[in-house]
């Protein structure tokens, strides 16, 4: 049974200077939601209550959100009773532990910092600026899957034949309509070179041989190293798989995505819904093209 998470949050977040001067990416609110919080939620809501943050330089303001704020807790306990406890729970949502990543090069150095905490256990790993809406957390269909096949898997979603060249693709013998037994991860690949269409989508479960592959694998471009790169030294030792996950995936890393995230999770609140619809009806009724 998966029992811990380590959500990786260290990133610069340069896409979205100057807001995130002062303040870290993770914590760039849907609506009045700071994003790491969804993932937080996911991984509370598949059964996980030992989460590790592993944050970086100018991320204090993620430790200070899951910690309590007792002055600010005692005036909504006074003025507003909802308000209040869905503050304070925030404090209480799973036992939140913190490291710092001491230099910034890549998403495999980060996962590292993870080996004391994890110890000699599988464990899932959730991106700090993704966002998956789904009815069956992804995170627990990962685990599902996990305890089926006892090996590492990977959360991957279908994406258009000429987008492969953003993402983190894999290749593999189909076991089922969703699942893929792994033999290829290959990074960002042009149209010609990608082994199918199946873009890693910031959700992992990761047995510990993954530290042992992080030890032997050499930096790469930007001297970082990467998960990826790690993986295909893994699947040297072991089984890999992939599952093709039930959800919508957003990713907060880049400024139109985020845009759009805020929009459709606008038109998904209930206070909101209604009047925001009619406002974009309005906006795109009365909108001019830019000129040229």
């Amino acid at each position: 049974m998966i029992k811990k998470a380590v959500i990786p949050a260290a990133g610069l977040g340069t896409r979205f200077l100057p807001a995130t001067k002062a303040q870290p990416k993770e914590m760039l609110p849907i609506i009045d939601t700071p994003t790491i919080q969804y993932v937080v939620q996911e991984a509370v809501n598949s059964g996980i209550e030992d989460i590790l943050i592993i944050s970086g330089k100018g991320k204090r303001a993620i430790e200070d959100h899951f910690d309590h704020n007792y002055e600010l807790e005692e005036r909504l306990q006074q003025k507003d009773e909802a308000l209040y406890q869905e503050i304070s729970r925030l404090s209480d949502m799973a036992n939140i532990y913190f490291i710092r990543q001491k230099e910034i090069v890549g998403l495999g150095d980060a996962i590292r910092y993870a080996c004391q905490h994890t110890g000699n256990e599988p464990f899932a790993v959730l991106l700090g600026d993704t966002i998956i809406d789904s009815v069956i957390p992804v995170t627990q269909q990962l685990m599902d899957m996990y305890e089926q096949y006892h090996a590492s898997i990977i959360a991957v979603e279908t994406v258009p034949a000429d987008k492969v060249n953003r993402y983190g693709i894999v290749g593999g013998k189909k076991i089922s309509d969703s699942i893929l037994q792994l033999d290829q991860f290959v990074e960002k690949p042009s149209v010609d070179q990608a082994p199918s269409n199946l873009a890693i989508a910031g959700r992992y479960i990761l047995t510990p041989e993954i530290f042992k592959a992080l030890d032997e694998t050499p930096k790469g471009k930007n001297n970082e190293l990467q998960l990826t790169d790690a993986l295909l030294s893994l699947l040297k030792r072991e089984k890999i798989y992939s599952h093709t996950f039930e959800g919508k995936r957003y990713d907060i890393g880049n400024k139109l995505d985020f845009l759009k995230t805020n929009v459709e999770f606008a038109l998904k609140r209930q206070e909101f819904a209604d009047p925001f619809f009619k406002f974009l009806q309005e906006i795109v009724a009365s909108h001019k093209p830019p000129k040229d």
